[in-house]
């Protein structure tokens, strides 16, 4: 099992009327793309300046940034649809002949066209059925912001009838045999799917999404195209709600965290300030083998539950630590795997958006999840460590600890980038910003530290970052939404009254029940988004938990770790595809290298599961 990006094809000819208009549709994307990363950026900090400094708060300002983000989500995901950011696996179709391959590219290029050709309608549909709907503050038609799902995907349509434009006739005739007998298949076969019941979720959410990742066709449309196909097959329900599912996955506020991040992370890089706090602590653990390592897992429990979510803390991580960290020796596939299983480790950190919605729909008490979230996430960072260190290739002999004047002196350069992680926390603390806007904060501190400070501020590189910015969130934020899309297909089939049913009945009593729990939502954090699970699954199991006697907090310890272990575990866990593309690095490297840090976290989530103290010790 292997991915990488997808990439476009080489053009035949640099100056061809298809090269021209691709270019040209690039730029229509782009630019608007990189202006509506800055428009973000203003409102959100518009709106912190305006209530904390004047005290005079705008009622708008959320629900435009909510507005400009569907827009950033879905023309960033046709900006990376162009550039070759949206992932798929290669490991099968690269060991194919060259004849074969060229197929294999092929299906990447039209499996996402024909999904988005199927939904297109559905889309639009969706987009003008809001029209009814007025937003709270603005009082606009949402179809004001509902329309940018039939516009990205309009704009993706277009980048995939010019890539398949240039490709070769009998290439375009096999995969679209091959689709058509698919089709027809699934067609035909339409009543006996229905007739198996909840079995024919395996054939469309096992095999289908699992030949399309092994076939090359990029993950985020895999699971669209499953979602489809079992929806046209099994149901009569109308294809505009996919369009909904996929909108409320990419339109959630909280994730607008994500491309600002990813931008602090680029200010951070450029201005400097990474550099200088990794020569701050390269003096004092640079004689300590793997030392990075411990700084990184410790910059992941510090900032975990700021943004409210996983993949924004990992790009407010990895920009600043992991080029160093390269260069230090250590290979970016194992560096790839300590940031993804940092992540899986992080979910019980408090504050995080996990816990509150297990408390809100368990009925537990969110103090008492804060309270038992942290000595659980401390258990798996301890292994995380011991295991890093044995694995570090950083060298530490002939290395000697820094002088006091050189720790000194490279405190005090660093000393203003020192400042931004714990202004951003202090912003969430004393109520200055939420979540989501405390990046912008941390952005505004970036450039006038770059420019006054360190006097590091390079204008040419800004309009690249932005693009950047919007194809690495619109890359991530796609996955996301078909993500959801799928996760809601599976929630009407009834699957989760009957896993619940089937967890209820297993023998050995709570540790029998803890373990099936354990197993299932490790699946289940590989297909799903953690809120939605939790909001699912919840209010079913938790009271089965206190009945054979496993204290609620504990019960929730397990069951969000277990999550996390799924939500970054390969091949589908979205939040190791989310680290490979955050760290820049094909997934392939950290494929084999990414089992022991998962064995780390189960082994810690065993001793969690296990031993109830370090859930609920901290209660008495």
């Amino acid at each position: 099992m292997s991915a990488v990006l997808l990439q476009a094809q080489p053009a035949a000819a640099g100056g061809s009327l298809i090269t021209r208009a691709e270019d040209w549709l690039g730029h229509c994307i782009e630019v608007p793309a990189a202006l509506l990363v800055v428009g973000e950026v203003l409102v959100l900090l518009a709106g912190v300046v305006m209530r904390f400094v004047v005290d005079r708060p705008l009622p708008w300002s959320d629900e435009l940034a909510s507005i400009l983000f569907l827009w950033l989500a879905n023309l960033g995901s046709a900006v990376a649809l162009r550039r070759g950011t949206h992932m798929r696996t290669t490991a099968l179709v690269s060991r194919w002949s060259p004849r074969a391959q060229a197929w294999g590219q092929a299906l990447a290029v039209a499996a996402p066209c024909l999904m988005l050709v199927i939904l297109i309608g559905p889309m639009t549909d969706y987009a003008r059925d809001q029209w009814v709907v007025q937003t709270p503050a603005l009082s606009w038609p949402d179809t004001v912001r509902a329309a940018a799902v039939p516009v990205g995907g309009v704009f993706m349509i277009a980048i995939s009838l010019l890539r398949l434009a240039r490709l070769g006739a009998r290439d375009l005739a096999g995969v679209a045999l091959a689709i058509a007998a698919l089709a027809a298949a699934l067609y035909l076969g339409s009543g006996w799917l229905q007739g198996i019941g909840n079995w024919n979720l395996v054939i469309f959410f096992a095999l289908l999404v699992g030949a399309g990742v092994l076939l090359g066709v990029p993950i985020a449309f895999c699971f669209g195209l499953a979602t489809v196909a079992f929806l046209l097959c099994t149901s009569s329900t109308p294809l505009s709600v996919v369009a909904g599912r996929v909108d409320e996955g990419m339109s959630s506020l909280i994730l607008l965290a994500v491309p600002l991040f990813i931008l602090l992370g680029h200010l951070v890089e450029m201005t400097g300030m990474a550099k200088a706090m990794v020569d701050f602590l390269a003096s004092l653990v640079g004689h300590v083998r793997g030392g990075l390592n411990y700084v990184l897992l410790g910059a992941m429990l510090l900032i975990s539950g700021i943004s409210g979510a996983k993949t924004a803390d990992m790009a407010a991580v990895a920009p600043v630590l992991l080029p160093e960290m390269k260069r230090r020796g250590n290979h970016e596939g194992e560096l790839i795997s300590l940031l993804a299983a940092s992540g899986a480790m992080a979910e019980t950190i408090p504050p995080s958006l996990v816990l509150i919605t297990i408390g809100s729909v368990a009925g537990v008490s969110i103090a008492a999840l804060f309270t038992g979230g942290i000595l659980p996430g401390v258990v798996l960072a301890i292994l995380l460590a011991v295991l890093a260190r044995l694995r570090s290739a950083e060298v530490a002999q002939g290395q000697k600890r820094a002088p006091l004047r050189v720790v000194g002196r490279t405190l005090l350069v660093a000393l203003p980038a020192l400042v931004l992680p714990v202004l951003i926390r202090t912003a969430v603390v004393e109520g200055v910003a939420t979540a989501t806007e405390v990046s912008t904060i941390g952005i505004a501190y970036a450039v006038v530290a770059g420019l006054l400070i360190y006097r590091r501020f390079d204008w040419r590189r800004l309009y690249p970052m932005l693009v950047d910015t919007a194809a690495l969130s619109g890359a991530i934020l796609f996955i996301i939404g078909t993500a959801t899309a799928m996760s809601w297909a599976l929630t009407q089939s009834g699957f989760s009254q009957s896993l619940a049913h089937f967890m209820t009945s297993v023998p050995g009593g709570k540790y029998g029940f803890l373990l099936v729990s354990i197993a299932t939502f490790i699946v289940l954090g590989s297909v799903l988004e953690g809120i939605p699970a939790m909001v699912l699954f919840a209010p079913l199991l938790f009271p089965v938990a206190r009945a054979i006697g496993v204290h609620e907090v504990q019960y929730a310890m397990v069951v969000i770790l277990a999550m996390g272990i799924g939500l970054f575990a390969p091949p589908f866990g979205l939040g190791y595809y989310a680290a490979c593309t955050i760290g820049r690095v094909n997934p392939d490297i950290a494929l084999r290298r990414i089992w022991p840090y998962l064995g780390a976290l189960l082994v810690g989530l065993l001793i969690v599961a296990f031993v109830p103290w370090f859930s609920i010790g901290l209660l008495h």
